[in-house]
């Protein structure tokens, strides 16, 4: 009997979802390696591969059988999405057009040797950021450059403006699977995007005023506030636009630092500056990296950067890695849940996760451990291991959107994690 890859569902699913991989008609007790591979949109290619052993009736089913070694070991279901590197050097996986999948190629191999064993079993297996009935739709309003993610049915619905980090452009990948859980959400471009800065040398909160203004009067949302989430740069920008503006409700602040970092950020009257940067403590690792944590000057130290949140009303939850090799999130989390305190405002949750990295994205993203960084002028290290990571994106996806619907919507709800 020939050996058969099964996938359920069949085909395809949305990113943030498991599939269930098994093989079949394989001779009892059989070794085999499986492989996993994608090519992001750029043709980069990223690939994960595991050596397993057949059970005595000839059949691997991926949610019983230890994976024996390989990109990783142990039982990890979903292993062979998580666990997949970048051929190409200090490469990230992004997303720029949600509107088709990335394929992941599957194949069986005979044998513990993931180049050499004759090919058993192929299948592709589709992982999109539409979910069913999702509305994308571009927003151009003002100076407001955007797309809005709609949920199915007639609405409305509680809105979280979705910001990422540095570099810029329009990422929505995030934005459209969220809107899937029942969020209006609005994946929002900030610099070197259509016609905004393309720079990122000084963010006015006037353009996040207008985006906050756009989405708090959409029909299709419903108030009195919105939700923000932000990481890296999004989430230092979140702080400060839930410092300043009114009409947030709820953010999530992912990996965000609590100073102004690498560019002033402006509003009004006031001006906050950048935190100081000492290059004297710049290391290196032994691949030859940078290093760039301990690079930034305290925003104790350097006050006039510190981000005043004592002035939000903001419902916050932190999410931290605190494996996290660009700046001290850690730290800043909790600087800024003193600066609230102090101030007579609510304790904010901190969710911390041991050896997650920087980048915390939807579950079962590839870990970036390292990559090119605009102010670094090179590549940095990111941090994270990758199953502690993946762990992390699991359980923080499922407590940003509790959190949003617990504020947003004032109900409790519970979202099983699977992996």
């Amino acid at each position: 009997m020939a050996a058969t890859l099964i996938l359920e569902p069949a085909g395809r699913c949305c990113w943030d979802e498991p599939v269930h991989i098994t093989v079949q008609g394989l001779a009892p007790e059989q070794p085999v390696t499986l492989r996993a591979s994608l090519r992001d949109e750029k043709g980069a290619l990223f690939r994960a591969h595991a050596r397993y052993r057949a059970d005595a009736e000839g059949e691997l089913d991926l949610e019983r059988a230890p994976a024996l070694g390989g990109s990783f070991a142990g039982l990890e279901p979903m292993g062979l999405i998580w666990a997949m590197e970048p051929d190409k050097p200090f490469w990230r996986l992004l997303k720029w057009d949600v509107q088709t999948p990335f394929v992941v190629e599957l194949e069986v191999l005979d044998g513990h040797k993931p180049d050499a064993g004759p090919l058993l079993a192929r299948a592709l297996h589709e992982r999109h950021f539409m979910p069913p009935g999702v509305r994308r739709v571009p927003v151009r309003e003002g100076r407001v450059r955007a797309t809005l993610f709609l949920p199915p049915g007639p609405g409305p619905f509680p809105g979280i403006i979705d910001l990422f980090g540095l570099g810029g452009g329009l990422l929505e990948y995030r934005a459209s699977l969220l809107a899937g859980k029942g969020f209006a959400v609005m994946a929002l471009a900030y610099y070197n995007y259509d016609d905004l800065p393309q720079s990122g040398d000084i963010f006015h909160l006037e353009y996040f005023e207008e985006a906050v203004n756009y989405l708090l009067h959409h029909p299709q949302v419903k108030g009195p506030g919105i939700g923000l989430l932000g990481n890296s740069k999004g989430g230092e920008l979140g702080l400060a636009i839930s410092s300043f503006l009114k009409g947030i409700t709820a953010a999530v602040i992912i990996n965000g630092s609590v100073a102004v970092v690498g560019a002033t950020i402006h509003y009004k009257e006031e001006t906050l500056p950048p935190v100081g940067i000492m290059r004297d403590r710049l290391k290196m690792t032994k691949d030859g990296i940078k290093d760039i944590v301990e690079a930034l000057k305290s925003p104790l130290e350097d006050q006039k950067s510190f981000i005043p949140v004592e002035r939000s009303d903001t419902t916050f939850l932190f999410l931290v890695g605190q494996d996290d090799h660009n700046w001290k999130s850690e730290f800043y989390a909790n600087e800024a849940s003193k600066r609230l305190q102090a101030h007579g405002k609510e304790k904010p949750q901190i969710i911390c996760y041991p050896e997650a990295g920087h980048y915390i994205e939807p579950p079962y993203w590839p870990l970036c451990r390292a990559a090119l960084h605009i102010l670094a002028g090179g590549p940095i290290v990111y941090g994270g291991e990758p199953r502690a990571h993946a762990m992390a994106q699991l359980d923080a996806w499922k407590r940003l959107q509790t959190f949003f619907h617990k504020h947003l919507e004032c109900v409790e709800v519970t979202i099983p994690a699977k992996l």
